[in-house]
């Protein structure tokens, strides 16, 4: 048995949001926001009695999510976990002129096939579409 880690197949998605980086990390550190903007992955979101946790409706079930947000850094990691994986997404808001960029990156789960990670990166591009036209138009 290797106990040498191994490197994670990823994956990082971008999108330019013409809003100031400000309003955008706001929006995004809030997790109550999330299933206006993440409408593949999440379904509902509620708090939990835990500090910094939520509890996320999914179509895979239930989830918890937690968010490290640090504005000064425009860091937004969060954590994922579920009843058969957990893992942690980094994630960054950084200034882009008058807008700001926000970046994800995914790594695969060992538990993941090619095939249903690829699915899964995909309804990304659904999800920060969504959230660019939200931030942007208010709609």
């Amino acid at each position: 048995m290797s106990t040498t880690p191994t490197i994670a197949r990823s994956v990082t998605k971008t999108v330019t949001i013409d809003r100031p980086v400000a309003d955008v990390f706001a929006f995004l550190a809030d997790a109550a926001n999330w299933p206006a903007w993440a409408i593949v992955n999440i379904k509902a979101i509620e708090r939990t009695g835990e500090p910094d946790w939520w509890l996320m409706a999914t179509p895979q079930g239930p989830a918890r999510l937690r968010i490290h947000g640090n504005a000064e850094l425009g860091i937004l990691d969060h954590d994922y976990v579920d009843d058969q994986a957990s893992w942690q997404v980094p994630a960054r808001v950084v200034a882009n002129g008058a807008g700001a960029e926000f970046m994800i990156t995914f790594f695969q789960p060992p538990a993941f096939t090619d095939d249903f990670f690829d699915e899964q990166i995909t309804l990304v591009d659904t999800e920060l579409a969504t959230l660019k036209r939200i931030l942007e138009t208010g709609a």
